[in-house]
């Protein structure tokens, strides 16, 4: 013990202002890896690699293994090297998260408020009315990233925007409905499009069931760009809204127009009006 405060003591001695720089710079990278990674099947992976590497450390450290060590000090560069193919649509994910960081949203003129206003209001009324009936519905509004890729997997429809079509779109068994609709302000670009399902594990924990591809997907979409995705229940009818790889469920219509609303606000704070109402990575309302 008189050791160890010896040690502790000798390294206080030689720590200053340059040292604590450094190792609060090496723990904000390790904070926020594992931020990102949280949540996702590459958490499980990292967890699996960081116990197998503190295993072989305490392995050959207390037992005298010379081939075992010299195979394990060979193939740790190798293992080094493969991290970035394995941990690629995580780097990928952070890249664009990095970039889209960097964006400001230019403000809107007058007549964009106003087709924003509408837009929001026609997606509210025929959510609540697809709700009213059970009619499963996915509804991506796009941001500043654009869809086009997205768009090109579904029909190009070019419409202008009206409860009444995305009623049409998801009536059970058209040729639309099983998909997912784009949007971009009044404009309904495409319909029945495919979208990314969700890699995270957010959905597979949750005590219902009622949740399937559509909110795997409405997911999806939000990890992978800055869109709004909109999804009603086909089992409940319930109103759900994803952004930024989040989800907030049950959602009545009032307060759907007031999420949406606030995204196109400037003076609201997306980001602090986000962290109110999506604390946490996934979270049920209680009615």
């Amino acid at each position: 013990m008189t050791e160890l405060l010896n040690d502790l003591f000798f390294i206080f001695q030689r720590l200053n202002w340059l040292s604590v720089i450094d190792i609060v710079l090496v723990t904000l990278v390790f904070a926020s890896l594992l931020y990102l990674l949280r949540d996702t099947q590459a958490m499980v992976l990292l967890r699996g690699a960081i116990s197998l590497m503190v295993l072989l450390a305490l392995l050959t450290a207390l037992v005298d293994l010379p081939a075992f060590s010299w195979l394990v000090r060979t193939t740790l560069p190798a293992l080094l090297l493969a991290i970035p193919v394995i941990f690629a649509p995580e780097i990928r994910r952070a890249l664009e998260r990095i970039g889209r960081a960097g964006t400001f949203v230019r403000g809107n003129s007058r007549r964009e408020d106003v087709e924003i206003q509408m837009a929001i209001q026609a997606v509210v009324s025929a959510s609540a009315r697809l709700s009213s009936r059970q009619h499963g519905a996915l509804i991506i509004i796009q941001r500043l990233d654009s869809l086009d890729e997205f768009v090109q997997t579904g029909v190009i429809l070019d419409a202008k925007l009206t409860p009444e079509l995305l009623l049409q779109v998801f009536y059970p068994n058209t040729p639309l409905h099983d998909g997912a609709v784009i949007l971009d302000k009044m404009r309904v670009l495409a319909g029945a499009c495919v979208m990314p399902l969700s890699a995270s594990g957010i959905l597979a924990r949750s005590p219902e069931r009622q949740m399937g591809l559509r909110h795997r997907a409405a997911l999806g979409i939000s990890e992978a760009s800055d869109a709004i995705a909109v999804v009603v229940s086909e089992e409940t009818g319930s109103i759900s809204i994803a952004h930024a790889g989040r989800m907030i469920r049950r959602l009545d219509p009032e307060r759907l127009e007031n999420i949406l609303g606030a995204f196109y606000r400037p003076e609201q704070g997306n980001k602090g009006f986000f962290q109110r109402h999506f604390p946490y990575i996934f979270r049920q309302d209680e009615s």
